[in-house]
Protein backbone atom coordinates (compact mmCIF):
# COMPACT_ATOMS: atom_id res chain seq x y z
CA UNK A 1 0.00 0.00 0.00
CA UNK A 2 1.18 3.51 -0.72
CA UNK A 3 2.19 5.43 2.38
CA UNK A 4 -0.48 7.73 3.81
CA UNK A 5 -0.23 11.25 2.45
CA UNK A 6 1.02 10.09 -0.94
CA UNK A 7 -1.12 10.07 -4.05
CA UNK A 8 0.00 7.73 -6.81
CA UNK A 9 1.62 9.24 -9.84
CA UNK A 10 0.01 6.62 -12.10
CA UNK A 11 -3.28 4.86 -11.29
CA UNK A 12 -3.90 1.62 -13.22
CA UNK A 13 -7.61 0.69 -13.19
CA UNK A 14 -7.76 -3.04 -13.87
CA UNK A 15 -10.15 -5.96 -14.07
CA UNK A 16 -11.97 -8.24 -16.46
CA UNK A 17 -14.05 -7.03 -19.36
CA UNK A 18 -17.25 -5.44 -18.10
CA UNK A 19 -15.78 -4.38 -14.74
CA UNK A 20 -16.11 -0.69 -15.62
CA UNK A 21 -12.43 0.14 -16.15
CA UNK A 22 -13.09 2.84 -18.74
CA UNK A 23 -15.99 4.41 -16.84
CA UNK A 24 -14.10 4.48 -13.55
CA UNK A 25 -10.80 5.47 -15.17
CA UNK A 26 -12.32 8.43 -17.01
CA UNK A 27 -14.08 9.61 -13.85
CA UNK A 28 -10.89 9.34 -11.78
CA UNK A 29 -8.85 11.16 -14.41
CA UNK A 30 -11.43 13.94 -14.58
CA UNK A 31 -11.54 14.26 -10.81
CA UNK A 32 -7.75 14.33 -10.54
CA UNK A 33 -7.46 16.64 -13.57
CA UNK A 34 -4.97 14.27 -15.22
CA UNK A 35 -4.86 12.55 -18.63
CA UNK A 36 -6.72 9.28 -19.18
CA UNK A 37 -5.23 6.46 -21.24
CA UNK A 38 -7.57 3.77 -22.57
CA UNK A 39 -5.51 0.58 -22.81
CA UNK A 40 -7.81 -0.88 -25.48
CA UNK A 41 -6.80 1.96 -27.80
CA UNK A 42 -3.24 0.60 -27.76
CA UNK A 43 -4.14 -2.98 -28.66
CA UNK A 44 -2.55 -4.09 -31.94
CA UNK A 45 -5.05 -4.68 -34.75
CA UNK A 46 -4.19 -8.39 -34.74
CA UNK A 47 -5.20 -8.66 -31.07
CA UNK A 48 -8.49 -6.89 -31.65
CA UNK A 49 -9.24 -9.14 -34.63
CA UNK A 50 -8.36 -12.25 -32.61
CA UNK A 51 -10.63 -11.26 -29.72
CA UNK A 52 -13.45 -10.15 -32.04
CA UNK A 53 -13.28 -13.63 -33.60
CA UNK A 54 -13.79 -15.12 -30.13
CA UNK A 55 -10.24 -16.25 -29.41
CA UNK A 56 -8.44 -15.51 -26.16
CA UNK A 57 -5.14 -13.69 -26.14
CA UNK A 58 -2.07 -15.42 -24.76
CA UNK A 59 1.06 -13.94 -23.21
CA UNK A 60 2.76 -13.68 -26.62
CA UNK A 61 -0.22 -11.70 -27.99
CA UNK A 62 -0.25 -9.40 -24.97
CA UNK A 63 3.52 -8.74 -25.00
CA UNK A 64 3.64 -5.90 -27.56
CA UNK A 65 0.55 -4.25 -26.03
CA UNK A 66 2.01 -4.47 -22.54
CA UNK A 67 5.31 -2.96 -23.76
CA UNK A 68 3.40 -0.08 -25.34
CA UNK A 69 1.50 0.55 -22.09
CA UNK A 70 4.74 0.37 -20.12
CA UNK A 71 6.37 2.88 -22.48
CA UNK A 72 3.44 5.29 -22.07
CA UNK A 73 3.61 5.02 -18.28
CA UNK A 74 7.37 5.59 -18.37
CA UNK A 75 6.96 8.66 -20.63
CA UNK A 76 4.31 10.15 -18.38
CA UNK A 77 6.39 9.58 -15.27
CA UNK A 78 9.57 10.99 -16.79
CA UNK A 79 7.73 14.15 -17.77
CA UNK A 80 6.29 14.47 -14.25
CA UNK A 81 2.71 13.98 -15.48
CA UNK A 82 0.19 11.97 -13.53
CA UNK A 83 -1.95 9.54 -15.47
CA UNK A 84 -4.90 7.19 -15.12
CA UNK A 85 -4.71 4.03 -17.24
CA UNK A 86 -7.56 1.58 -17.87
CA UNK A 87 -6.35 -1.88 -18.84
CA UNK A 88 -7.09 -5.47 -17.93
CA UNK A 89 -3.70 -6.23 -16.28
CA UNK A 90 -5.16 -9.59 -15.33
CA UNK A 91 -1.92 -11.24 -14.19
CA UNK A 92 0.44 -10.14 -11.48
CA UNK A 93 3.34 -10.41 -13.93
CA UNK A 94 1.66 -7.79 -16.15
CA UNK A 95 1.13 -5.48 -13.18
CA UNK A 96 4.72 -6.01 -12.07
CA UNK A 97 5.86 -4.95 -15.53
CA UNK A 98 3.69 -1.83 -15.44
CA UNK A 99 4.94 -0.96 -11.95
CA UNK A 100 8.50 -1.46 -13.12
CA UNK A 101 8.04 1.35 -15.64
CA UNK A 102 7.88 4.11 -13.04
CA UNK A 103 7.73 4.80 -9.32
CA UNK A 104 4.29 5.48 -7.91
CA UNK A 105 2.24 3.07 -10.04
CA UNK A 106 -0.80 2.14 -7.94
CA UNK A 107 -3.46 -0.41 -8.96
CA UNK A 108 -7.20 -0.16 -8.48
CA UNK A 109 -8.73 -3.59 -9.07
CA UNK A 110 -12.43 -3.55 -9.96
CA UNK A 111 -13.78 -6.87 -8.70
CA UNK A 112 -17.02 -8.43 -9.90
CA UNK A 113 -18.52 -11.86 -10.49
CA UNK A 114 -18.77 -13.72 -13.81
CA UNK A 115 -22.53 -13.30 -14.17
CA UNK A 116 -22.34 -9.52 -13.77
CA UNK A 117 -19.43 -9.32 -16.22
CA UNK A 118 -21.26 -11.47 -18.79
CA UNK A 119 -24.43 -9.39 -18.46
CA UNK A 120 -22.55 -6.11 -18.93
CA UNK A 121 -20.50 -7.33 -21.89
CA UNK A 122 -23.63 -8.75 -23.56
CA UNK A 123 -25.27 -5.29 -23.40
CA UNK A 124 -22.32 -3.40 -24.91
CA UNK A 125 -22.40 -2.27 -28.49
CA UNK A 126 -19.47 -1.27 -30.66
CA UNK A 127 -16.83 -3.12 -28.61
CA UNK A 128 -14.65 -5.91 -29.96
CA UNK A 129 -14.84 -8.14 -26.87
CA UNK A 130 -17.51 -10.86 -27.23
CA UNK A 131 -19.29 -12.21 -24.16
CA UNK A 132 -17.90 -15.71 -24.78
CA UNK A 133 -14.42 -14.47 -23.78
CA UNK A 134 -15.47 -13.37 -20.30
CA UNK A 135 -14.85 -16.85 -18.88
CA UNK A 136 -11.32 -16.91 -20.29
CA UNK A 137 -10.60 -13.61 -18.58
CA UNK A 138 -11.67 -15.06 -15.23
CA UNK A 139 -9.46 -18.09 -15.88
CA UNK A 140 -6.48 -15.76 -16.47
CA UNK A 141 -7.31 -13.37 -13.63
CA UNK A 142 -4.95 -13.16 -10.68
CA UNK A 143 -6.65 -10.72 -8.26
CA UNK A 144 -4.57 -8.01 -6.65
CA UNK A 145 -2.42 -9.50 -3.88
CA UNK A 146 -1.98 -7.89 -0.44
CA UNK A 147 1.66 -6.96 -1.13
CA UNK A 148 0.81 -5.11 -4.36
CA UNK A 149 0.48 -1.30 -4.17
CA UNK A 150 -3.22 -0.70 -4.62
CA UNK A 151 -6.65 -1.75 -3.45
CA UNK A 152 -9.71 -3.71 -4.54
CA UNK A 153 -13.09 -2.07 -5.08
CA UNK A 154 -16.38 -3.93 -5.47
CA UNK A 155 -17.63 -3.22 -8.97
CA UNK A 156 -20.76 -5.39 -8.97
CA UNK A 157 -23.22 -2.62 -8.27
CA UNK A 158 -24.27 0.58 -9.94
CA UNK A 159 -21.43 2.24 -11.92
CA UNK A 160 -21.96 5.49 -10.00
CA UNK A 161 -21.40 3.71 -6.70
CA UNK A 162 -18.27 2.04 -8.09
CA UNK A 163 -16.92 5.42 -9.21
CA UNK A 164 -17.62 6.85 -5.74
CA UNK A 165 -15.77 3.95 -4.06
CA UNK A 166 -12.86 4.36 -6.49
CA UNK A 167 -12.64 8.11 -5.89
CA UNK A 168 -12.68 7.51 -2.14
CA UNK A 169 -9.87 4.95 -2.43
CA UNK A 170 -7.67 7.30 -4.46
CA UNK A 171 -8.54 10.38 -2.39
CA UNK A 172 -7.51 8.51 0.74
CA UNK A 173 -3.95 8.41 -0.56
CA UNK A 174 -3.32 12.14 -0.13
CA UNK A 175 -2.00 14.74 -2.52
CA UNK A 176 1.77 14.39 -2.66
CA UNK A 177 3.45 12.24 -5.33
CA UNK A 178 5.36 9.23 -4.08
CA UNK A 179 8.97 9.84 -3.17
Amino acid sequence: MTEPGHEPLIVVVLGVSGAGKSTVGKALAEGLAVPFLEGDDLQPAANIAKMAAGHSLDDADRGPWLRTLTDRIRQSSRSGRRLVVACSALKRAYRDELRGAAPGVWCLYLALDRDTARARVSRRTGHFMPVRLVDSQFETLEPLEPDEPGTTVDATGDPGATVARARHAVAGLGSEPPG
